[in-house]
């Protein structure tokens, strides 16, 4: 079982228990040197879900595969066939997860890849019980391979694998700290939003998720935590119960 730096007791009241923690896999990219798997941000990651998971948390992460490889944008770039570039994509999003696991075993974390496309001798296959039970024993799950279809997004994959293991909220690890009315990097006066609804979100396009990641869930009542990956300690702040970043519900 991982070990826990926290100075919260292990019974510490969470309003989110279960989550899904979405990273981009440019999250994972240093940005002054293009290394696309840091081993230093890596390295906090696992720091942060150590303390989480003892506090009790249940956590299971969805990585995407852009820091790697994007099928859209091999489709507009290079011309790579749609579907072959997704497949491309979701094999990045395994490589990912892979050095994930890797990291947060060597943090005394027990994790598990779950693949959505079969690929025995690396991963297991996603199979929702078996994630569930892993993560009632205290695992962290790493969700790979999107839904194993093209043209799904891993914004897709993150709302229906949250759906899925009846998770109680989605984290997304953004570069900003939650959702604005415009860009607040090209808007000085840009306003954050501490809360959202659902249809709200929809009207004004505020790009939260992909539309057909939205509608899941917001069909599935399924709240949405958008917060800055780069401020420390966030995550553990949100399941605490601290209005942080925008809360879309």
């Amino acid at each position: 079982m991982p070990t826990t730096t926290s100075s919260q007791p292990p019974n510490a009241p969470l309003r989110y228990k279960r989550i899904v923690l979405k990273l981009s896999g440019e999250a994972l990219k240093n940005p002054d040197n293009g290394n696309p798997i840091d081993t230093g941000i890596l390295s906090r990651l696992a720091t942060e879900l150590n303390e989480l998971l003892g506090l009790g948390a249940q956590v299971a992460i969805v990585v995407g595969g852009g820091n790697i490889f994007r099928g859209l944008a091999g489709a507009q770039n290079n011309g790579t066939d749609r579907t072959t570039g997704d497949n491309m994509g979701m094999l990045a999003t395994v490589i990912n997860g892979l050095a994930i696991m890797d990291c947060l075993e060597k943090h005394g974390i027990a994790a598990r890849v779950q693949t959505a496309i079969p690929m025995e001798k690396i991963a297991e296959p996603f199979i929702q019980r078996r994630a569930v039970r892993h993560l009632e024993k205290g695992r962290a799950v790493i969700f790979v391979a999107g839904t194993g279809n093209p043209y799904c997004t891993t914004d897709y994959a993150a709302a229906l694998r949250a759906n899925e293991i009846q998770a109680d909220a989605i984290f997304k690890a953004t570069k900003v700290d939650g959702v604005y009315d415009r860009d607040p990097f090209k808007h000085p006066d840009a306003r954050r939003y501490e809360t959202l609804g659902y249809a709200e979100a929809l009207e004004k396009r505020l790009g939260i998720m992909d539309t057909e990641a939205f509608a899941l869930c917001q069909t599935n009542r399924m709240p949405i935590v958008v917060f800055s990956m780069h401020e420390a300690g966030i995550i553990k702040r949100a399941l605490l119960g601290e209005n942080v970043g925008t809360l879309v519900r």
